[in-house]
């Protein structure tokens, strides 16, 4: 099913999702402050994805991915407009205590200051690198989502499947949100700061 998707932030996760999820047949476009002049403008252009100021693309999306530094998430947040009925996934974590003040972290923020109630936290536990290439030995990597928006976590859980994750697994309700952040501190610290390196992923086995 095609989704009308809003990508807000164009680095490297904003970037790598926008370009995959397009890739997968989704109607994709870039939420930015300027329109003439954003980061990694003339790769995503040529890459076929078009900007336009952030309301405009809230305004015409079913679906927002938040890819932007974790301690602009309050003002992010603030920039969308009326987000009423829309999905919003937030891929931020708050890394060595930088994150929105106030919160644990980035989800509840949005929700705080935000009109949509759909709102999850999913393509937060890996690097972009995994996010642009997430098979692994002929299979794709495992995903994970959190929040008590069982539609959120449905569409979060499609759009991993399509841009080629494997399972996708659900960590529960908006209560999560802060552990799920934490997995992501884990991958964090084992691919740079115990230098497993970034070509490294989680997946879930199972005895049987």
């Amino acid at each position: 099913m095609n989704m009308k998707i809003a990508i807000i932030g164009t680095g490297n996760v904003g970037g790598t999702l926008a370009k995959a999820f397009n890739s997968a047949g989704h109607t994709v476009i870039l939420g930015v402050r300027n329109p003439d002049s954003y980061k990694g403008k003339e790769t995503l252009e040529a890459a076929g994805l078009k900007a336009l100021e952030i309301h405009r693309a809230v305004e015409g999306a079913d679906l927002l991915v938040l890819a932007t530094p974790a301690t602009s998430a309050i003002e992010v947040a603030k920039s969308l407009g009326d987000t009423t009925g829309k999905i919003i996934i937030d891929t931020m974590n708050v890394v060595m205590g930088r994150g929105p003040e106030g919160y644990s972290n980035t989800t509840d923020a949005i929700l705080s200051n935000t009109t949509a109630t759909d709102v999850v936290k999913c393509f937060n536990t890996t690097g972009f690198e995994n996010m642009a290439d997430p098979v692994y030995q002929g299979k794709g990597i495992d995903m994970f989502v959190a929040g008590s928006s069982d539609r959120g976590k449905k569409a979060a859980s499609q759009l991993a499947r399509d841009i080629g994750f494997g399972a996708v697994h659900d960590m529960g309700g908006n209560d999560k949100f802060f552990l799920i952040e934490q997995l992501a501190n884990a991958w964090i610290n084992l691919a740079i700061f115990q230098g497993e390196g970034r070509d490294m992923a989680f997946r879930l086995v199972r005895r049987s």
